[in-house]
């Protein structure tokens, strides 16, 4: 069963299964289950994208820790908030597409990386009272990776999984901003095109 259709399902079902006992997150798009699990999020390839990477074996001498490409979206409301501010607000919520590394060469483009097929989705979310004690107020979700079925509510990763490589070398809150041309260009400027380098 190919990854859209998996997702498509898993959707279905966490609409069906969810149900009155799912609450939001004050100002933001995460929503979780009674158990408190993260609610797999939906619509967001709506939201903006705010940088792609990749760290392909060939680079890594064949054991790249993360060897997929990285596709990171940001929620509107907390992206409009980190142009006025440069900061993350209560409720940011991220998600990020892993696909896999395919062909490598394209026609009449040459050699390169090209985007092969989805293998994973994970997400963060930033709020103050579910996560008190993680750093950062961030909380870290695994839906899908491969070898693992896609799940339609997620526990919180523990912190030494995700936040402690977040803390110890993200730029911005536990967020890898230098590597995301897009909220470094909004920071604070409201701008939401290309800038030239300065």
């Amino acid at each position: 069963m190919g990854f859209k259709k998996i997702l498509t399902t898993s959707i279905v079902a966490m609409m069906i299964s969810s149900g009155l006992g799912s609450h939001a997150l004050a100002a933001g798009p995460a929503q979780f289950n009674d158990k408190g699990e993260l609610l797999l999020p939906q619509n967001y390839r709506e939201w903006v994208m705010v940088g792609t990477q990749v760290t392909p074996n060939e680079l890594n001498e064949g054991k790249a820790p993360f060897a997929e490409i990285r596709t990171v979206y940001i929620d509107p409301e907390s992206y409009a908030h980190w142009k006025k501010t440069g900061e993350f607000r209560d409720g940011t919520m991220t998600v990020k597409e892993l696909v896999s590394v395919g062909d490598r060469k394209g026609p009449g483009s040459g050699n390169g990386y090209f985007m092969g097929d989805y293998i994973g989705l994970e997400a963060s979310v930033k709020d103050s009272k579910h996560f008190a004690n993680e750093p950062g107020n961030w909380g870290f979700y695994i839906f899908y990776v491969p070898g693992t079925p896609l799940v339609a509510a997620a526990k919180n990763l523990p912190t030494q999984e995700c936040a402690e490589c977040h803390k110890t070398n993200a730029k911005d809150d536990l967020v890898f901003t230098q590597f995301y041309p897009v909220l470094r260009a909004a920071k604070e400027t409201g701008a939401s095109g290309v800038l030239a380098p300065k």
